[in-house]
C-alpha cells in the first residue's frame, strides 16, 4: 500500500493511497470531521463529522476491486437505475459508473470545507448505452455534505438516462429509525409491484423496497442516536427507501453478518427515464445535514 499527500495545512490534510492494484482511495482528515472516497466508481465511502457517529454505512465485506460494486457508502446508479431488461431479461443492475476508475480533478482544503472534483468521460462503454458523455462530480464535507452530479451529453442527439445517489445511511437499528416525511407520500412497492400505495411508515426493517414519488426533504429519525439526518435533493423526482432484511442480506456476499441491521438507504433519484437534449447537460445533486433531536 502507497500514499501520496495532496494537501496539508492547519485545518487539515488530503491523502491518496493506493488500496491494491486496482483502487485508490482519498482519506481526508478535517478539523470538521473525517472522510473517505474511492476513486474506483467515484464512491463516497465514509464521513463522519467530529463528535458524531458516522453518516454512512460501509460493509465490512465490501469488495474493492475492478467488475464489483462496492457495498455501501454512496454508490452512483447510472446511466440507469434498477435493472435493464431486455428481451425478458436482466442484463445489468444500475449502469456502469459505479464500476469505472474516475479521474481525480481539483482538491481544496480550508477551514470550513473540504472540496472535491472528480471527473468520468467515455464512449461505447455499454451495448445498451454507446453514447459520448462527460461526468463531474463535486464533492464538498463541510458543517453539511453536498454531492452534484453534473452530466454533459457530448453527442449530438438527445440520450436518455436514470439515476440515483444510492446513499447507505448509518442507523442504530431499522427498528428505531423512521422517515416521517415519507407517511403521506404515494409510493410503488418493488416487493410486491403495487404501485399508488400509502402506508404509515413506523420503522425501516427490511424486507423494504419503495420507490416514493416526491421532491420534498426527508428526514430520517434515528431516536437511540437521537439524530436527525436531513436529506435535499435537486432535480431528482423520487425518494428510494431500501432495506434488504435479514433473509435477503444472508444471500449477498459483501453484507457481513447482522450488516442490514446498522443501516437504511435513502436514495435521491430519478428512476424513470429522463432525456438531455444534443449537446446538453443536466445536473443532480443532494445535501445532507444533522440535528440533534
Amino acid at each position: 500500500m502507497t500514499s501520496t499527500v495532496l494537501l496539508d495545512n492547519e485545518f487539515g490534510s488530503i491523502e491518496r493511497t493506493s488500496l491494491n492494484d486496482e483502487v485508490d482511495l482519498l482519506n481526508i482528515n478535517h478539523c470538521l470531521g473525517d472522510a473517505a472516497i474511492s476513486l474506483y466508481g467515484g464512491q463516497v465511502l465514509s464521513w463522519q463529522p467530529k463528535n458524531q457517529q458516522p453518516i454512512f454505512w460501509l460493509s465490512k465485506k465490501a469488495e474493492f476491486k475492478v467488475g464489483k460494486a462496492i457495498r455501501g457508502g454512496i454508490p452512483l446508479c447510472w446511466p440507469w437505475f434498477g435493472p435493464n431488461i431486455q428481451a425478458g431479461e436482466n442484463i445489468g443492475n444500475h449502469g456502469f459508473a459505479r464500476q469505472r476508475n474516475w479521474q481525480l480533478g481539483a482538491v481544496a482544503l480550508t477551514e470550513t470545507e473540504v472540496k472535491i472534483t472528480l471527473k468520468l468521460t467515455g464512449e461505447n462503454e455499454h451495448d445498451l448505452w454507446p453514447d459520448k458523455y462527460e461526468l463531474t462530480q463535486e464533492l464538498i464535507f463541510s458543517d453539511s455534505f453536498k454531492q452534484q452530479l453534473m452530466i454533459n451529453n457530448l453527442t449530438e442527439q438527445p440520450i436518455m438516462y436514470s439515476a440515483a445517489l444510492h446513499s447507505y445511511f448509518a442507523v442504530s437499528h431499522p427498528n428505531c429509525v423512521t422517515v416521517d416525511s415519507l407517511s403521506p407520500v404515494k409510493f410503488d412497492d418493488k416487493i410486491n409491484q403495487k404501485s399508488s400505495c400509502q402506508d404509515n411508515l413506523m420503522h425501516c426493517i427490511g424486507p423494504i423496497d419503495r420507490v416514493y414519488h416526491s421532491t420534498k426533504d426527508q428526514m430520517i429519525i434515528d431516536q437511540q442516536w437521537q439524530r436527525k439526518i436531513i436529506v435535499s435533493s435537486s432535480n431528482c423526482q423520487q425518494w428510494v427507501l431500501w432495506n434488504p432484511g435479514k433473509e435477503i442480506a444472508e444471500s449477498m456476499p459483501d453484507i457481513h453478518q447482522g450488516g442490514e441491521n446498522e443501516y437504511v438507504c435513502l436514495e435521491a433519484a430519478n428512476t424513470q427515464w429522463q432525456t438531455i437534449p444534443a449537446l446538453g447537460s443536466i445536473s443532480v445533486g443532494q445535501e445532507i445535514r444533522i440535528e440533534k433531536i
